[in-house]
């Protein structure tokens, strides 16, 4: 269930409006480093959970503030777009000398939304469901969260740099304390499963499986260095050593594949002897007609 309070998460202060830095905060909104990336992957993280009770809550309380903040971005989307002159905007449509020079304006704004955001990244890109990670794995989804925070308080970093607009320097340092938040929450929740044991966690490396598991696959024309954390001395779950792989080791020959029925349409220097002929027979596309058949 779910409740919404019309005030703002966090004020939203513009003093100087600027539509240029409108189309950069879009980013934040829509990108694949974004705030309805995180709102959603929290989202279906909490929806999907199983097991103690209190995971889901902490990922559905932090889904909802994440709505929040698409809702602040979207406020500050628009009060910089008060400050765009409509004739500017005009011509930045319609004149491909001017929207060359004044690029930095998203004509979508004015034309799509009349003057407010979009679910959609600077350069109207729209948001994708492809940026969301709900593997349904506790330690898994953990990490794809400090990874999402991560790289979006990254961008929350370089948006605050690229304003002088005291407002938005202040909305931002609010963003940012946020995601320092978010990734020190899910690093607890890492630690307190005993990480960094790997995850799935119920899935053990045997046998000669077990010191691959453990080997850096050197692909550089370079030797690798010897006393780094991650070539020598024992692994973080304690199962075994890190040591350095020459992977040609375990290199094989490539298969030779098969030529190809005649209705994949390869073209006769790699169609299956004997096979010729325009649809109909028994080939692959003529099975899969029959399966969409039923």
């Amino acid at each position: 269930m779910f409740f919404h309070q019309s005030d703002l998460a966090y004020r939203v202060r513009v003093d100087n409006p600027n539509p240029m830095y409108a189309r950069l905060l879009q980013q934040a909104i829509g990108g694949p480093e974004g705030e309805l990336r995180v709102m959603s992957q929290y989202m279906f993280q909490g929806f999907n959970a199983r097991g103690p009770a209190r995971y889901r809550d902490m990922l559905l309380s932090t889904a909802t503030e994440e709505i929040g903040h698409v809702e602040v971005l979207a406020t500050a989307v628009c009060m910089n777009l008060e400050g765009a002159k409509a004739e500017l905007v005009d011509q930045v449509a319609t004149n491909p000398m001017i929207a060359a020079r004044m690029g930095g304006i998203d004509p979508r704004h004015f034309l799509s939304t009349g003057g407010g955001a979009t679910p959609a990244d600077a350069n109207g890109v729209p948001f994708s469901a492809g940026y969301v990670d709900a593997g349904g794995n506790l330690r898994a989804d953990m990490r794809a969260n400090v990874a999402a925070e991560a790289i979006g308080r990254t961008l929350a970093t370089r948006l605050y740099e690229a304003t002088d607009d005291p407002g938005m320097k202040d909305m931002w340092r609010f963003l940012i304390a946020r995601d320092t938040m978010h990734q020190q929450q899910w690093l607890a929740v890492l630690e307190e499963l005993e990480d960094p044991a790997n995850a799935p966690g119920d899935f053990e490396n045997e046998g000669d499986f077990a010191r691959i598991a453990y080997g850096f696959f050197n692909h550089t024309d370079v030797p690798a260095p010897e006393q780094a954390p991650w070539t020598s001395g024992p692994s973080l779950d304690g199962k075994g050593e890190f040591h350095v792989v020459d992977p040609r080791e375990h290199a094989a020959p490539r298969p030779e594949l098969q030529d190809a029925p005649h209705d994949m349409h390869r073209g006769p220097e790699s169609t299956m002897a004997g096979q010729e002929g325009n649809g109909g027979g028994s080939g692959l596309m003529a099975q899969m007609r029959e399966l969409l058949k039923g």
